[in-house]
């Protein structure tokens, strides 16, 4: 299977939470199908950029644009079904089987007064599929690990069919097993034409699995590009103030 990944420009973005600069100068561009990793420490304004980008925060400045529209000329229930957000974990207040967790990544397309349709039943299985997950089928996914709960979520975000998938710390809480499952994951969906932006603390994680890392840091880019020239060592004393030693699989 594949798709057209969605195009994302960033200019001049900012924001301020009172008097706070959250985000200053922002210029980041995203091509269709391509696979970008936000790093940086806690505080650089990460998240808050992923909230910019799916329209839960309004920027002081600057402009957001998917495929070359303007975030806010697009209409809430269409910014849904292009962009799937993943979230790092979800409680669940009651039972739900698997499959009825993935199917909320339907809710952005069904009609409200006739319900789920035939292309949403099938585009749960499909994303079940994709995602590997059809052995839990039937399975309470309360009851599931928190790295099988978390490639739920991705199918939950497949089956939403969005152009873009976001996560914000995918493999927090995870084993490696399990953290390397849910990256190989987003390999594979950005090797289909999906683009992929996520937001990671494990830098060796990051460099490995991404091809492009943006560093943040105080709100600001100051790095993008390939691995190896965005965490040098000189970044890594600068932007985290640790010595770069501590970093083992980076050296």
């Amino acid at each position: 299977m594949s798709a057209q990944g969605l195009r994302v420009d960033i200019d001049g973005l900012a924001l301020r939470y009172g008097t706070a600069e959250v985000l200053v100068d922002i210029d980041l561009h995203i091509e269709p199908g391509e696979r970008l990793c936000l790093v940086g420490p806690n505080g650089a304004g990460k998240s808050s950029l992923l909230r910019c980008l799916t329209g839960l925060a309004q920027p002081s400045a600057g402009s957001v644009r998917l495929d070359g529209v303007a975030l806010g000329e697009i209409e809430r229930s269409a910014v849904a079904q292009a962009i799937s957000v993943v979230p790092s974990q979800v409680d669940l207040p009651f039972s739900m089987r698997v499959e009825e967790v993935v199917r909320l990544g339907r809710i952005p397309h069904e009609n409200p007064f006739t319900g789920q349709t035939e292309e949403d039943r099938a585009a749960v299985e499909a994303a079940i599929e994709r995602v590997g997950i059809g052995r839990l089928r039937g399975r309470d996914a309360r009851q599931l690990s928190m790295g099988e709960r978390q490639l739920v979520l991705v199918a939950m975000a497949v089956a939403q069919g969005g152009r873009l998938i976001v996560l914000d710390e995918p493999t927090v809480h995870l084993d490696l097993r399990h953290q390397v499952e849910v990256l190989q994951m987003l390999e594979r969906l950005a090797t289909d034409g999906l683009t992929v932006l996520a937001v990671l603390h494990d830098l060796p994680l990051a460099a490995h699995f991404f091809p492009r890392l943006v560093l943040l840091d105080e709100g600001r880019i100051v790095a993008d590009g390939a691995a190896g020239d965005v965490l040098s060592p000189e970044r890594i004393r600068d932007v985290y103030e640790v010595d770069p030693r501590f970093v083992p699989a980076l050296d």
